[in-house]
């Protein structure tokens, strides 16, 4: 699926998710990353939902985001409120989605200029 035709230059986006993985601009990922509009961390070591605790999530509280978007794959699931919990203590947003519906939505509110981190697991 392709989300985006215009090639942004001062930010980075998402181009496109398929088989191959997570298109962030030029580059394929297949396994689980972390992204902001400037910075990727291509080596997130959590593999399903069940695997985000306090620790997976430390790279992500790090880059201070004002929302973090999880994209949990296929098929939508939810975080156990202890880990909710880690996000209100912060006074982070957060959203969980399927990982299409985090890609495209990533790229939206990182074009308005949002101070936005995606957390996601391939499809």
């Amino acid at each position: 699926m392709e989300l985006n035709l215009e090639i942004p230059r001062d930010y980075l986006f998402i181009r496109s998710i398929s088989t191959k993985g997570i298109q962030v601009s030029e580059e394929y990922y297949a396994s689980p990353l972390i992204l902001s509009g400037r910075q990727i961390v291509s080596e997130w070591g959590v593999h399903s939902i069940g695997d985000i605790r306090e620790e997976t999530l430390q790279c992500v509280f790090d880059m201070q985001p004002e929302l973090v978007l999880i994209g949990c794959g296929k098929l939508q699931a939810f975080l156990p409120p202890v880990i909710q919990a880690l996000f209100f203590r912060r006074n982070i947003g957060f959203e969980v989605m399927t990982t299409d519906a985090a890609c495209r939505t990533f790229n939206v509110l990182v074009a308005e200029g949002r101070n936005v981190v995606a957390a996601l697991l391939p499809g």
